[in-house]
């Protein structure tokens, strides 16, 4: 029997009274911009329920801090807008800099997405209820003077980034991938892993030989994210050579 935690059980009934509104109202109910691993319990509490008319949509395609939309009958369109900040290209402005300057006008975490940053240029999306008192209220990020812009080009930041590698390892078990993600050994990997700070797809792993496949997602604690992207086959002393992205 599966075990949920409180915070989790909260989670599920805030779905399910969206499900009850979306259905009472007969409207789409859209909620708050989710984490990864909230639209991945999302998807999963909705699915395990039989409601299936739902959409995930963060202002751009690869968005990964999305808005969950539930919908009555046909799709809606979501509340989700983003602005542009320019900057001088000699401010080095980071993502924590934005972060902090929105939320140092009261605004909540949850109805901001993603926040892409590059020099020079900052596109952030936002619920469209917000749009209006950020582009009203920001007029400097740290010491930096932006100016704003509620065009979002087509061309976007390329925030963190991501990086293709290749690895070879013993077997595709959790403890030997991620040994050889961070370059630590076995032992430190372990504690690493029994500490609580790996999670395989969003969900924390303390099973040091979970079997890993292609396309799960392993983040670790102030290493980043890694996606497995292909298994490769084997090396002829029987070595297992994976594909993995890297998200900085």
């Amino acid at each position: 029997m599966a075990s949920f935690s409180d915070s989790d059980k909260l989670f599920y009934s805030k779905l399910d009274d969206g499900v009850y509104l979306c259905e009472k109202r007969r409207r789409a109910y859209f909620f708050s911009f989710f984490t990864e691993r909230e639209q991945m319990l999302a998807q999963r509490h909705l699915d395990s329920c039989g409601f299936h008319r739902f959409a995930f949509f963060g202002g751009y395609e690869a968005a990964e801090r999305r808005v969950l939309g539930l919908f009555f009958d046909e799709e809606e369109a979501f509340p989700v807008c983003g602005i542009t900040l320019s900057f001088r290209k000699s401010d080095k402005l980071t993502h924590r800099d934005f972060l902090g300057a929105l939320m140092s006008l009261g605004i909540e975490r949850e109805t901001i997405g993603d926040i892409l940053v590059e020099d020079g240029r900052c596109v952030i999306f936002v619920k469209s209820e917000i749009k209006d008192y950020i582009t009203s209220q920001l007029f400097k990020v740290g010491n930096a003077g932006v100016k704003l812009s509620e065009a979002v080009p087509d061309d976007l930041p390329q925030g963190r980034g991501f990086e293709k590698k290749q690895f070879t390892v013993s077997s595709l078990r959790l403890d030997a991938v991620v040994a050889a993600l961070t370059g630590l050994s076995r032992e430190k990997t372990k504690g690493l892993i029994l500490a609580g700070n790996v999670s395989r797809n969003y969900i924390e792993c303390q099973n040091i030989s979970q079997a890993l496949c292609e396309q799960d997602i392993l983040t670790v604690r102030g290493k980043g994210k890694f996606v497995i992207n292909g298994v490769l086959g084997e090396t002829k002393k029987h070595r297992i050579r994976i594909s993995i992205i890297h998200y900085r």
